[in-house]
């Protein structure tokens, strides 16, 4: 046993991987995980963003960091990021599956390549990422695997079709791995963040009256911080939540609680 409820928090020792680490809330996990004690790799498509990030998760941690270039709703791209992953830090024994795409607009709108490629990120690459990683987690028997969610796992909003739909079934996808790794020593949960100020959301930031209608329906009153969402990362990853598997943890501001 620990020696106190802190130290179920540590990382060290761990090695982590998260999709999407280069900017915004895929950083601030990857930097909050480092703090804690864990190795870090960060993944997206755009190299240079994930070395910059890297380096200055380094220098400020003085934890291990690799930077590693993928298109993660490809097969092929996920197995050799994972091989490249074990030969920088060694087994991958957390993965955060954080990348994600948007693409707004009424559905009859929205063409099929704006359907299939949301899809291809936000719900392939999260099973295509935990087919890789998973079962060697589980041949270990231990590891943790957290994938992104929304709130609009849950809820819905006019003219988000591909990416609710997406969103709902990482919902479903994470429960299904749950129930598969459940005695392997390996947890699987999702994360459901509410709006955030992200790069992914600037139109609605620098839109006063859509910011508003957000910020309506938020009962903490405001959109959160993007270090608010470190907390959860460390702590789904962590010992403190050993016997939590095929949830979701919603960092919101009170939305769906409405």
């Amino acid at each position: 046993m620990p020696k106190s409820v802190l130290d179920t928090f540590r990382l060290d020792g761990r090695r982590a991987l998260i999709t999407g680490g280069a900017k915004g809330l895929g950083r601030v996990m990857a930097l909050a995980l480092a703090q804690a004690g864990a190795d870090v790799a960060v993944a997206s498509r755009t190299l240079g963003e994930c070395q910059e990030t890297a380096q200055a998760i380094a220098a400020e941690t003085g934890r291990k960091t690799a930077a590693l270039s993928a298109d993660v709703s490809l097969a092929a791209d996920v197995e050799r990021m994972a091989r490249e992953a074990e030969a920088a830090l060694g087994t991958i024994d957390i993965l955060i599956n954080n990348a994600g795409i948007n693409v707004r607009g009424a559905a009859q709108e929205l063409a099929e390549k704006d359907w299939d490629a949301v899809l291809a990120i936000n719900l392939k690459a999260p099973f295509l990422c935990a087919r890789v990683f998973g079962p060697k987690m589980a041949a270990r028997g231990w590891g943790r695997v957290i994938n992104m969610g929304s709130i609009l796992s849950v809820i819905a909003i006019a003219g988000r079709a591909p990416y609710a739909s997406s969103k709902a079934g990482v919902l479903n996808l994470t429960k299904v791995l749950a129930l598969e790794w459940a005695t392997k020593g390996v947890t699987v949960n999702a994360i459901c963040p509410g709006p955030f100020a992200t790069d992914m959301n600037v139109q609605l930031l620098q839109d006063p009256a859509k910011y508003k209608a957000f910020v309506d329906k938020i009962p903490l009153g405001r959109w959160g911080e993007l270090h608010e969402i470190a907390g959860a990362a460390v702590y789904l990853a962590s010992d403190a939540a050993s016997y939590v598997t095929g949830s979701a943890l919603f960092v919101d501001g009170g939305w769906t609680a409405q």
